[in-house]
């Protein structure tokens, strides 16, 4: 398969290496700060798929270059998503290819459904407070992250008592707290905390490296190689 990667920092280096390891080809590397190299010069046009890890302010108008030359989009750049309406509607009108997730490490999918389900059993739970801690590196741009307000979002769509998140602080009972906290070189540490007046239950992910997100955002290049929509991490991995 062909792959165009769409940002060549860290993460798009550790993505070539992957993708190199599983017999891919990297026929661009679109990065005007690290390649020079852009859309038009020549070798994107040949990608089966592109890979888009970038930053909030570019990442919408990267889909729109990608959708320009009909290719499949896989995305993990966060922070943008008050166009995600136009994205699903490029994909149902258009027949454009867009796959997003805020975390593409197996593991931080497997803490989605847990967190899921735990939300679930909570919501009937009222003596248990829910809050929630995300560590990334200082370069992270966005906070809370993408990982955070998924996980936030879907304990707020499985447990009646919460209505909204709010970063650092809350003002009201039916407020989840997520504290965000930048350090060093963390790649990302995500821990939900249940806590009562007898006891403490929590669910917890850290990552040891850029390794895991890159690995699933290669394997999430080739399920959007061969399928068509809006897709995600729960469609590739059949939840």
């Amino acid at each position: 398969m062909k792959i165009a990667l769409i940002g060549y920092g860290k993460m798009g280096k550790e993505i070539e290496r992957i993708a190199q390891s599983r017999g891919h080809n990297i026929v661009a590397r679109i990065d005007p700060m690290a390649t020079g190299e852009n859309f038009d010069d020549g070798g994107f046009e040949t990608a089966d798929v592109a890979i888009e890890f970038t930053t909030p302010k570019v990442a919408y108008s990267n889909y729109q270059k990608c959708f320009k030359y009909g290719k499949p989009v896989v995305s993990g750049t966060t922070g943008w998503l008050d166009k995600l309406p136009e994205i699903k509607k490029a994909c149902e009108e258009k027949g454009q290819t867009f796959f997003y997730a805020s975390n593409f490490s197996i593991g931080v999918n497997i803490l989605f459904e847990l967190n899921r389900h735990l939300a679930k059993i909570m919501n009937n739970r009222p003596e248990y407070e829910v809050e929630m801690t995300e560590v990334h590196h200082t370069q992270k741009l966005d906070a809370p992250s993408g990982t955070a307000i998924t996980l936030a979002e879907d304990i707020i769509e499985n447990m009646e008592r919460k209505n909204e998140w709010k970063l650092n602080a809350t003002e009201k009972a039916t407020q989840l707290k997520i504290n965000a906290l930048r350090e060093g070189d963390v790649p990302g540490i995500h821990t939900i905390k249940y806590e009562s007046d007898v006891d403490e239950l929590t669910i917890h992910h850290s990552a040891k490296s850029r390794k895991g997100f890159a690995l699933g955002a290669v394997l999430a290049a080739e399920f959007a190689a061969k399928n068509k929509g809006f897709l995600g991490m729960k469609d590739m991995l059949k939840f």
